[in-house]
């Protein structure tokens, strides 16, 4: 059912269920019910009619190594991803006792509305694993793209859980909210990181680094309509034509630079997206080739669509061409967070998302 342009669902909730046994060297052990420990920031404290609302921010890869094929189908990674102020507004509402079902109120009808959303995803965890009875409303304001590499759904994901624990006196700590947060979603778990971080294993172990380049840094992001499936990439992925840099290597040396070099930012699924849409790999030779070496670097993120320029945020004026102006186009910068009782905040106030040829237009003017 649509309310206007926002597509409203509900997912069932209801009275508290016991803690979901975790399993530990063959023996089931019960999660103990978590006592609150502290009332929300007060950046992110709830208003006067009693909701939270967030920022939902999205990620880059700013390297990204594929290190081997697991047993189990799944890859194992190493990537330095890094937290970026291209985000979603979200607003969380704890529903009145007795509430049957969460509500997610979207502002995408295309995005689904089921079960198998990562926000109704993270609500039922956090119940599963905190034994809280409460139902939520939330209301999505959707901005990132998904099928870019960007993580959109993920940080969606995230901030569910972060304001879910908020809103009931934070029954659960940072590094709780990282550890279940791997069990939906391999990109979820960066988000609790401090905005930069070292992930392995398929993305959930995380390693909160420094910023490798200074915040301020000027992104462009440019996406094609077209988005990636995830797991196709990963299927289409061939083994033998992987780099084969060291990931500490990478972290070390852009670390050391201050700055994203070429040679640092590796993306071992560019091979698969290129194959995939040959189109994607032109539209990054273009971009490298911008008259001037404006960008620093230009590399695709994630599994892709989107393609990242570092250095400068203005479209490139054939941007507003016919064959790419139905183009995702959006400038960005690098955040962090203070900590683990606060949330993201967008580094500055910009439109994300304009078409290609508008945007090209503003920067020309």
């Amino acid at each position: 059912m649509l309310l206007g342009a926002r597509a409203r669902a509900f997912a069932p909730c209801g009275a508290a269920r016991p803690a979901v046994p975790t399993r530990v060297a063959g023996h089931a052990r019960p999660q103990p019910r978590w006592r609150p420990r502290a009332a929300a920031a007060a950046g992110d404290a709830p208003g006067a009619d009693g909701s939270l609302a967030l920022f939902s921010p999205s990620k880059l890869n700013l390297f990204l190594r594929v290190v081997r094929r697991r047993d189990d189908g799944y890859h194992d990674l190493a990537s330095l991803f890094h937290v970026i102020d291209l985000g979603d507004n979200m607003t969380f509402r704890v529903l009145p006792p007795g509430a049957a079902a969460d509500v997610l109120v979207c502002s995408d009808p295309t995005i689904p509305h089921d079960d198998s959303n990562l926000v109704i995803k993270a609500l039922k965890l956090f119940r599963a694993k905190t034994g809280r009875a409460e139902c939520f409303e939330v209301t999505l304001d959707k901005r990132v793209p998904h099928g870019a590499g960007l993580g959109g759904g993920s940080g969606n994901a995230a901030t569910t859980l972060y304001a879910a624990n908020a809103l009931t006196g934070r029954p659960a700590s940072n590094a709780e909210l990282l550890e279940w947060s791997g069990a939906i979603g391999s990109d979820i778990s960066v988000f609790f990181s401090t905005g930069a971080a070292y992930c392995t294993g398929r993305g959930e172990v995380v390693e909160d680094v420094a910023p490798p380049l200074p915040l301020d840094t000027r992104l462009l992001l440019v996406k094609p309509p077209v988005g990636l499936s995830t797991p196709a990439i990963f299927k289409a992925l061939d083994l033998g034509r992987r780099s084969d840099a060291d990931p500490r290597a990478l972290l070390a040396g852009m670390a050391a630079a201050g700055r994203a070099d070429p040679a640092l930012v590796v993306n071992d699924l560019e091979q698969p997206a290129f194959d995939s849409l040959p189109a994607l790999a032109a539209l990054k030779a273009r971009l490298a080739e911008e008259v001037g070496g404006r960008f620093d670097s230009v590399f695709m993120t994630g599994s892709g669509s989107t393609i990242v320029c570092v250095g400068d945020d203005a479209p490139p004026g054939w941007l507003a061409e016919g064959e790419y102006s139905d183009m995702f186009v959006s400038p960005a910068r690098l955040i962090t967070r203070a900590g683990a009782d606060t949330w993201y905040a967008p580094a500055r106030q910009h439109t994300e998302g304009a078409p290609a040829g508008a945007a090209a237009a503003a920067a020309a003017v």
